[in-house]
């Protein structure tokens, strides 16, 4: 499986109902998955790859989000 396919199908997939640790492990893969589409970005330029390096760190960013919590005040 390309790391293309990983990708989409990361992004598809259902983050509902997570335990801490799969919030953790998902973001550690959606990281892992940027940063393999960004070598090969650097290679090509594509711009189908920028597009889906950006929905990835928005999955990754609302993951994060979750983790961190509210802050106390």
């Amino acid at each position: 499986m390309s790391i293309i396919d990983q990708a989409l199908a990361f992004e598809t997939a259902k983050m509902s109902n997570m335990s801490t640790s799969d919030r953790v492990a998902a973001s550690r893969e959606a990281k892992r998955l940027i940063l393999a589409i960004n070598e090969t970005y650097k290679k090509t330029k594509e711009s189908n790859l920028m597009d889906l390096m950006k929905r990835l760190t928005a999955k990754k960013k609302k993951i994060e989000k979750r983790l961190l919590g509210r802050p106390s005040i």
